[in-house]
């Protein structure tokens, strides 16, 4: 009987056994079969090849996923200064990743040091690339203060490395963004084995760069054309593939696998699913969902109340036993007061403090209130406009596409072609470097008969235009309406003018006309949170402010965000009993 019963349960197990492995077979068989046509996909053969083994996206350098929902923007307490500019609407944003904390002076002279390498200022050719890129350490000057130990060591000494880099304008953070895009994917073709090793440093240098939408659009033109640094792959070994995820670990190698059941490309594609998407600044909408973490105050699928700051309670002093009265993040506490006093200090900073001082949010993020205030994308707007859109919402869409040749091949920039803006204060700063596909503005053949957008620069729709304006006649003529004065801006914000004479020197003409009647305008971005010039007010994650878009101050830094491709989360809501 006893022999009876062991022989069943061998025979129970060996059937499981076979089942989960004929499950397992199945699966990978219809994964490389198409279910549109049947045919083989990543037949070795050749075919259509696909990368069907793709599990997520890659988390990468810095950042923390933040799973999106939907929140409630803008301010629900009080508005004693009567800004009028955030009320409340209802809104919902994808999962994104987002910069554990605020890019600091380290990440940044990262940036500038390969700047200086590769586009070496002493050429004239690039003279204004690295010129462009440097912060501006006067921020820190004041008229009755003393303040020259930062304007001199605040962005290069050691003391700072870790504390968050300000003097950074608003194009300056885009630019870095891009940089470190490019940096990243760099790393990730290295490591799969798509890129020579130790080229983006050995061999790099202003005729020999990487880009990432230039490599999708044209791999062999990457690196100048070198194929010995671009490496060209006709296939890999399931080992190796194996090898190098426990090399890099799981998160790093999630993508290690792909192509292992055939030929990979020859070269990375969209398709392979190994590169990024970019580092970007987040919307205002993403920064506030991800600063005040409502997830914290979740209850099943309710939250219970909006967060006044990033952590809980109505309070700015911690509670817990170990660190009762000692503040929770880096602000202003009264006049004349950025620290309390010696021997008891509140907040451990009397100016910036190094990045993770306190404690994160409930998404683990650090600094979303306090330290410094922070660049988000969108250009500012009294009103958040909820009737037109209420998903991912974001004002300064501007569109544009590769610019194609004469020759129906894409533009890149060179040294004869490098895009160079001339800003109101005067300082020229770099829009484009060499190797990048030269961009122009989407036209008619986009836009035609669309019906979600219909020109290229989308920053003033409902709330800027010709049609937003008090003389715009609804009703009238269409020429009557064409030849509308563009002198009759719905937002008269001063325009300052900046213009070389015939000496080469820079002729600044300071707009003074009486009659502006606002500082808003399309160059005007929207900066979020408080710093340490603060008072605890603007640590309320709802508050905006607004500044124009190539000016520094000595208290707005930033940080990135990227997009999440794929699923919503890394997990699957479980049943409920």
């Amino acid at each position: 009987m006893k022999v009876n019963k062991i022989m069943t349960v061998r025979v129970l197990f060996s059937l499981i056994v076979l089942f989960g492995f004929t499950s397992c077979s199945k699966k990978s068989s219809s994964r490389n079969t198409s279910s549109a046509t049947g045919w083989k996909i990543n037949d070795p053969n050749g075919g259509f090849q696909y990368n069907s083994n793709f599990t997520k996206q890659e988390t990468a350098p810095g950042l923390v996923l933040v799973e999106g929902g939907t929140f409630t923007m803008g301010k629900v307490q009080d508005d004693p200064m009567h800004d009028w500019n955030n009320t409340p609407t209802q809104q919902h944003v994808q999962s994104f990743y987002m910069d554990e904390t605020e890019v600091t002076n380290i990440m940044y002279m990262e940036y500038l040091d390969w700047l200086k390498r590769v586009f070496p200022p002493s050429d004239e050719n690039y003279k204004h690339i690295y010129e462009g890129a440097l912060p501006d350490t006067l921020v820190w000057r004041n008229r009755l203060g003393y303040n020259e130990t930062m304007t001199n060591n605040y962005l290069r000494h050691p003391a700072y490395s870790q504390y968050p880099v300000v003097g950074v304008n608003w194009i300056q953070a885009t630019e870095f963004a891009k940089w470190r895009t490019n940096r990243v994917n760099e790393s990730i073709l290295e490591r799969q084995g798509y890129m020579k090793k130790g080229a983006k440093v050995v061999d790099v240098d202003a005729q020999n760069t990487f880009d990432t939408e230039a490599y999708l659009a044209s791999p062999s033109t990457s690196f100048g054309g070198n194929e010995e640094i671009i490496l060209q792959k006709s296939g890999r070994s399931k080992g190796k593939a194996k090898k190098a995820k426990k090399a890099e670990g799981d998160d790093a190698a999630a993508t290690a696998d792909a192509g292992t059941d055939g030929p990979k490309n020859v070269y990375a594609q969209k398709t392979s699913g190994i590169l990024l998407p970019e580092y970007r600044l987040p919307t205002e909408a993403e920064w506030e969902y991800a600063s005040a973490a409502d997830v914290g105050n979740r209850e099943y699928n309710i939250y219970r109340g909006q967060k006044k700051y990033p952590w809980k309670g109505p309070y700015t002093r911690s509670g817990k036993r170990t660190s009762r009265g000692d503040q929770l993040a880096n602000f202003k506490q009264g006049k004349g007061d950025y620290g309390g006093i010696a021997g008891w200090s509140d907040d451990n900073a009397d100016i910036t403090a190094a990045v993770k001082s306190y404690q994160p949010n409930d998404f683990g993020l650090y600094d979303m209130a306090g330290n410094v205030a922070e660049w988000v994308q969108d250009v500012y707007r009294p009103i958040v406009d909820d009737e037109a859109n209420d998903f991912n919402y974001f004002r300064g869409n501007v569109y544009t596409k590769n610019k194609i040749d004469k020759e129906g091949k894409i533009e890149f920039v060179t040294s004869e072609n490098i895009k160079y803006d001339t800003l109101s204060n005067g300082k020229i700063i770099a829009r484009d470097v060499p190797g990048q596909i030269a961009q122009v503005p989407v036209d008619e053949n986009e836009t035609y008969l669309r019906q979600n957008f219909d020109k290229s620069n989308e920053i003033n729709y409902r709330d800027g235009e010709k049609q937003s304006t008090r003389f715009y006649d609804f009703g009238g003529s269409e020429e009557g309406d064409a030849k509308l004065s563009d002198k009759k801006r719905m937002y008269d914000s001063p325009i300052h003018k900046v213009s070389k004479d015939t000496l080469g020197s820079l002729d600044r003409k300071f707009d003074k006309s009486p009659k502006r009647t606002t500082l808003i305008g399309d160059d005007v971005r929207v900066y979020k949170g408080g710093s340490w010039r603060d008072r605890a007010y603007w640590l309320d994650p709802a508050q905006r402010r607004y500044c124009q878009q190539d000016i520094a101050t000595d208290y707005i830094g930033f940080r990135c965000a990227m997009s999440r491709v794929g699923p919503k989360a890394d997990f699957k809501k479980k049943a409920r009993n």
